[in-house]
């Protein structure tokens, strides 16, 4: 498996280069894009942190003294809002309760004690407490997302009823434990199931990873047959 996971990242490398991710500036930013890309997109996430930032609301004193229904409407575009604008004034809340308003005093805590108290914060799960401790905090703990339990599955490396955490040790126990490493990984694994591994016609004939993917040859051969038909039709 070892091997195999390094192939895959040295594969997904040589084709995408290096992503150098998260896509924000600075750790609060991290954390805040990370609540909100919960169930959207982040073409949507995108529109809400822009409104966040005009508001100068980006920053944890500030967001801390905002009202809720003005945050929910800022962040109306990556749906959810209201829900959303509940979780981030909780995590500020807890912020500024338990950490005088510091992210560097929350970030003291090593791996499995952060993770445990992001968890007990309401609106923060696995994936989302992940990403703000791996791209965040900077420390070494490997992501689960839906692209990458698709990507894993298809590949034979685990069942399509994994769990988080059964996925996420299956990175763990086989890669160093680099944190850069990780970031790399995963926004690597982003990157394929945006653009090949997609949950609905997956673009398999054209994957960087095509040679080593059982699954890919039979969507190949259906996708060949698909067109087939379509010429003949058009023929007849």
């Amino acid at each position: 498996m070892e091997l195999r996971l390094n192939e895959i990242y040295a594969r997904l490398v040589a084709h995408f280069g290096p992503q150098h991710w998260w896509p924000g500036d600075g750790a609060f930013e991290v954390i805040v894009g990370a609540i909100l890309t919960q169930n959207t997109a982040w073409t949507n996430v995108e529109k809400a942190m822009g409104n966040l930032k005009r508001a100068g609301l980006l920053d944890p004193a500030r967001l801390h003294r905002a009202r809720e229904t003005r945050i929910a409407r800022l962040i109306r575009p990556s749906g959810y809002f209201n829900l959303k604008a509940k979780k981030l004034k909780t995590f500020v809340r807890f912020l500024f309760d338990e950490h005088h308003g510091k992210l560097a005093h929350l970030f003291k805590r090593d791996t499995a004690s952060l993770r445990a108290e992001l968890l007990a914060v309401y609106g923060i799960g696995p994936e989302t407490a992940d990403s703000i401790i791996l791209y965040a905090a900077n420390q070494p703990i490997f992501v689960i997302d839906a692209y990458t339990r698709r990507i894993a599955a298809r590949l034979g490396l685990s069942r399509e009823d994994a769990t988080y955490d059964e996925l996420q040790r299956l990175f763990t126990a086989n890669l160093p434990r680099d944190t850069q490493l990780f970031n790399e990984y995963h926004a690597l694994l982003v990157m394929l199931g945006k653009h090949y591994c997609r949950k609905s016609a997956p673009r398999c004939g054209e994957c960087p990873l095509r040679e080593m993917c059982p699954s890919a040859r039979p969507m190949i051969d259906r996708n060949s047959s698909r067109k087939g038909r379509g010429i003949s039709a058009s023929l007849r």
